[in-house]
């Protein structure tokens, strides 16, 4: 069942570390039992076939960040030990909308849209899962069942849970106490979701430590529908670039994984000391004892180890060196800046329109107190006049705009 040279192999007297290394939880978790079915490391062990480990996606949006890719990390470490994982595409349930640790109900999106996102999630994945190798890999998208369930059948998932039970939900109760409407059709989210369980015979379900409550769901009904029940593995919320709050992009402490090397390196360079840990932990194989002492060697090995997951190690190389060269204050030597075209910037333009236009900074008015702070350069010259104005591109072509220590782009006509 498992590789002998894959690098999670693992005899049958040791629990393999691969599968707890940076978990929050497992459930159920009887680490002492020798009950396969309380103890997921003894179900490994003795398993006569791969396992089948799942992982749904929402294609509510189009970009994946770090945040979301310790599950992704978990699930291609099962993969490396001879299991099966299964990406759901949750077409027909993106239709619906997660409620987990929403306040209002979520805006459902047509069909297109989904179809859209979806293929943008797996061109980001390719990095990180192993897409090649026979049996090692399922993509099921959850209409082709959910959509045949006829009233009947709706009428037998809705029968296996009470009102009471999903009000005590995250999100929902606080809705409920707020009086804020909470719609019929949020109820049959995790239930669907759960039923997804059923249709894929799911041995093991990851998820975030937000989603326990629609696992445990999945268990009930693979209980009801006469299944083995899966065990729920749940990953921790990675804390942003800031080191305090959790990754996210409406807060801009996020690295995409489709962002360029540059980009990526500069922002895992600066993470906080306090979250170095964590973030190799989750975001990498590197090993937490033979981390340097030094901490600014600490953020440089970690940039380095993520950046040539996602862009290759020759890439990862010349980034950093193209950062460096950038904190020198020389950035016109830098090859790897992200290029910014001027075409549709309709001069003469103010520089902090350019600013904002070019991704920079969030807005015109941030990139005027970005002007008059002292942040922003042009080719290592700082400027500092909020009014000031480029009268033709050929004045910015092939120079380097710079906005703070880590955000730049070389300007094209």
């Amino acid at each position: 069942m498992v590789s002998a040279h894959s690098p999670f192999s693992f005899s049958s007297s040791s629990p393999p570390d691969w599968l707890y290394r940076g978990i929050s939880e497992i459930f159920p978790d009887q680490r002492e039992s020798a009950d396969p079915d309380e103890n997921l490391a003894r179900r490994l062990q003795t398993s006569d076939r791969p396992l089948r480990i799942k992982f749904g996606i929402d294609p509510t949006g189009t970009d994946i960040h770090l945040g979301h890719s310790t599950v992704y990390r978990k699930l291609r470490a099962f993969q490396d030990a001879g299991h099966t994982a299964i990406l759901l595409i949750g077409d027909f349930t993106a239709q619906i909308g997660d409620p987990t640790g929403k306040s209002d109900v979520r805006q459902q999106l047509t069909a297109a849209q989904v179809a859209q996102n979806a293929k943008s999630y797996l061109d980001q994945l390719r990095p990180l899962l192993d897409f090649d190798t026979p049996g090692r890999l399922e993509i099921r998208y959850n209409s082709q069942w959910l959509s045949k369930l006829d009233s009947s059948q709706l009428l037998n998932l809705l029968s296996t849970m009470t009102v009471g039970q999903m009000l005590a939900k995250e999100g929902f109760a606080e809705r409920h106490s707020k009086e804020s409407p909470i719609f019929l059709h949020e109820f049959l989210y995790p239930l669907m979701q759960g039923y997804d369980s059923v249709a894929l015979e799911a041995d093991v379900e990851l998820g975030g430590t937000d989603q326990k409550f629609n696992l445990a769901v999945g268990r009930d009904l693979q209980r009801h529908f006469g299944q083995r029940p899966q065990f729920g593995l749940l990953m921790p919320i990675l804390l942003g670039t800031d080191g305090v709050q959790k990754m996210s992009k409406s807060l801009n402490n996020y690295v995409a994984l489709s962002e360029d090397p540059l980009t990526m390196y500069s922002k895992l360079e600066k993470i906080p000391d306090a979250a170095i840990a964590s973030y190799v932990e989750l975001l990498t194989n590197l090993a937490l004892a033979n981390l340097p002492e030094n901490p600014r060697d600490r953020q440089k090995l970690l940039a380095l180890e993520i950046v040539a997951q996602y862009h290759g190690q020759a890439a990862a190389l010349d980034a950093q060196t193209a950062a460096l060269t950038l904190v020198q204050g020389d950035a016109t030597q830098a090859e790897a800046v992200p290029k910014f075209s001027l075409a549709g910037i309709q001069f003469p333009a103010k520089l902090s329109y350019i600013l904002s236009a070019s991704g920079l900074c969030t807005g015109s008015s941030e990139g005027r107190r970005q002007i008059q702070g002292g942040a922003v350069r042009l080719d290592g010259d700082r400027l500092d006049d909020p009014n000031y104005r480029i009268e033709t591109p050929a004045e910015l072509d092939g120079k380097v705009l710079q906005s703070g220590k880590s955000k730049f782009v070389r300007l094209v006509a």
